[in-house]
């Protein structure tokens, strides 16, 4: 049975890897800081070895002996706070991310996936994105990210150690913070429907994204540990499924029965107006499929969201 280490394992994606991969009764280490993962996250997930630290700090090599894989998902999320915070960004999510490789390649992992970001490809007008565009980050956290994925595949093509990174774009599902300031969209705009307020909108409201659902980055992430023809390549991981926010919040009024109107803003700094995916070379070298799409997964998340705090 494979042993997987997870970092960023309190985190959103995470956590619901964890979950995922111990229901199927395989053996999982994990790590967080708990900076912006929380406890709360990992109720209920028996069998998990659970180590507390920074992974800019403790010996990952340590962490890692006897693991086969590493799912790194930890990171300093949020265009808006890389924004605020561009040294901070870039310690976290590239540094962090180049000390992940060298301890991984240290104690013998097979592969590591690593969470990378549609955000590399910046706002270019073209449509959909494909893995051959040229990269055009538009903000600190994109290019530490970007960053990130070019040390996974160096580290492929130098030393050998196998590398898949996954360009998620706007992943979103149960157990993602919908009160933090720098809040994904999706659980934030619930939120604000079920407590009666008027989410945030940044603009005109006519900007898109490719909506997510966690599901399919769990199926991506464990394809991706052993899909002979991925080593050293980047991927899109997404639905193919374009949709703006004030359709999202009407997806949502639908769903919920409510009136919610957005709260106009000005546009934020580094924010990307569209984005879409083309997932065909995710198909091609994982066997990927978006088995969950847009409004099952907004479905299955508002009624998560439900009832809760």
């Amino acid at each position: 049975m494979a042993r997987t280490f997870i970092t960023g394992v309190a985190g959103f994606i995470g956590s619901n890897l964890a979950r995922a991969l111990r229901a199927a009764g395989e053996e999982v280490v994990g790590l967080d800081d708990f900076s912006t993962g929380r406890r709360e996250n990992l109720e209920g997930i028996e069998g998990l070895t659970l180590h507390e630290g920074d992974l800019r700090e403790l010996d990952l090599a340590a962490l890692f002996a006897g693991c086969d894989y590493v799912l790194h998902q930890a990171a300093m999320p949020s265009v808006a706070r890389s924004v605020d915070d561009p040294g901070a960004s870039h310690a976290v999510n590239a540094t962090g991310t180049l000390r992940v490789l060298e301890a991984a390649r240290a104690a013998g992992v097979k592969r590591v996936v690593y969470a990378s970001s549609s955000s590399a490809y910046g706002d270019t007008p073209v449509l959909p994105k494909v893995e051959t565009m040229p990269p055009s980050p538009r903000s600190p956290y994109a290019v530490a990210k970007l960053t990130g994925e070019q040390y996974c595949r160096v580290y492929t093509e130098v030393y050998g150690l196998e590398t898949v990174a996954l360009r998620y774009f706007n992943v979103f599902g149960p157990y993602q913070d919908p009160h933090s300031a720098y809040a994904a969209v999706i659980p934030r705009f619930i939120r604000c429907a079920l407590d009666g307020s008027s989410p945030p909108v940044f603009g005109d409201g006519g900007q898109t994204r490719d909506f997510t659902y966690i599901d399919n980055v769990i199926e991506a992430n464990l394809k991706a540990r052993t899909a002979p023809a991925a080593a050293g390549e980047a991927v899109n991981i997404a639905v193919a499924e374009r949709v703006s926010l004030l359709e999202l919040i009407d997806a949502i009024n639908e769903a919920l029965g409510t009136q919610m109107r957005p709260d106009h803003q000005p546009p934020r700094a580094g924010d990307v107006r569209d984005s879409l995916a083309d997932i065909s070379k995710a198909q091609a070298l994982l066997g990927y499929e978006a088995k969950v799409g847009f409004r099952e997964g907004l479905a299955r998340t508002i009624a998560w969201y439900q009832g809760r705090p």
